[in-house]
């Protein structure tokens, strides 16, 4: 069963995607904070790290520098999925190596399930 990590601040939307990416089959693990991420990644393993950019006291990206430099082993893809539309930040995403930019608002929660089970095959 393939795991994933959603960092994600708004209940409505965690319960949203946690209910059909369960549904789907996946083991869906969620936080709401970087601070709590870099914790649980500390600790386990997930195959997809699905993440909000504008989060509490870390935001995504901080979380991102973080992870390369306290615990770059960690291999997992990674979608961020958030409202910020800027051209630098989908330009951030690609230094990154972030599998999927994903606008919230260009998307439904079932066309988003369906491009993360694409790139879990």
């Amino acid at each position: 069963m393939k795991k994933i990590l959603l960092i994600e601040d708004d209940p409505f939307l965690i319960e949203i995607y946690k209910t059909k990416l369960e549904k789907e089959g996946f083991e869906v693990f969620v936080v709401k904070s970087g601070e709590e991420g870099l914790e649980f990644l500390k600790e386990k393993d997930c195959d997809l790290l699905i993440l909000d950019l504008v989060l509490p006291k870390m935001d995504g990206w901080e979380f991102l520098e973080k992870i390369r430099k306290e615990i770059p082993e960690k291999q997992f893809k990674t979608i961020i999925l958030s409202n910020i539309e800027e051209k630098e930040s989908k330009e951030k995403a690609k230094n990154f190596g972030i599998e999927k930019y994903l606008i919230k608002a260009h998307y439904t929660p079932s066309e988003v399930v369906k491009i993360i089970k694409d790139l879990l095959k």
